[in-house]
């Protein structure tokens, strides 16, 4: 656990992006969720599920206040469903602890031991999924499908292809406008009270929308944005 929580230190007033894709890439989080084992031959949900459900959109879409928007008939909006989850899974197939002593990404190799510092690498590139995927569709939504692959023909092509698969894919879900009134709830209810307004709610996550520069996501604005609240 001790570089999870080095990565916790250095990226947590940082920009939310760069956090999620940092995180998600260490070997403690692809372990504990079973991301080693999800290959394009048998795929598992685990990690691209609790990235949207408990990281990033949430399981129900949101008004910029944090209050759920509903339908006509009063019912609450779900975010994905089960095969948008499987769309997602695809992205994460394929990636795996750093073994390879040949890898000079995998600088941090002890002989013997499992190597849980180095971040995630594709060892096998050919497990990458090299289907087309299709993510989030909200307006204006970056990259809402990603093509298949052409020319995966060799290994170094699929790992290019996994890697702006998985780049082009956390630029949709960090552009999705749940993950402001969804982060930013969830931080007033950890870090000051457990039942904020959605004024509140609303105000923070309008800093992380916008930190008053034009950046979406630094963290140092929003957690400045919870703590110094007239409701604070």
């Amino acid at each position: 656990m001790y570089d999870y929580h080095v990565l916790l230190q250095k990226y947590a007033l940082g920009n939310f992006k760069e956090f999620v894709r940092e995180m998600g890439r260490t070997p403690a989080m692809l372990v504990f969720l079973d991301g080693i084992q999800n290959t394009r031959f048998d795929p598992n949900e685990n990690y691209p599920r609790e990235l949207l459900q408990l990281f990033s959109v949430g399981l129900y879409m949101l008004n910029p206040d944090g209050t759920y928007k509903l339908d006509g008939q009063g019912n609450r909006i779900p975010t994905y469903d089960q095969a948008k989850i499987g769309e997602f899974t695809k992205v994460f197939t394929g990636w795996s602890q750093c073994t390879n002593a040949q890898n000079p990404a995998c600088a941090n190799i002890v002989l013997g031991a499992p190597n849980f510092i180095d971040p995630m690498v594709l060892l096998y590139p050919d497990d990458h999924d090299q289907t087309a995927k299709s993510l989030f569709n909200y307006p204006g939504a970056p990259n809402p499908v990603i093509a298949a692959c052409t020319n995966c023909t060799n290994n170094a092509n699929r790992r290019a292809y996994a890697e702006d698969s998985l780049n082009r894919t956390l630029d949709n879900i960090f552009n999705h406008p749940n993950v402001g009134p969804f982060v930013a709830k969830l931080l007033v209810q950890h870090l000051v009270t457990s039942e904020p307004s959605p004024a509140y709610v609303g105000r923070v996550a309008a800093a992380f929308n916008n930190n008053g520069s034009g950046v979406r996501g630094d963290m140092k604005a929003v957690v400045k944005a919870v703590l110094l609240d007239l409701e604070a």
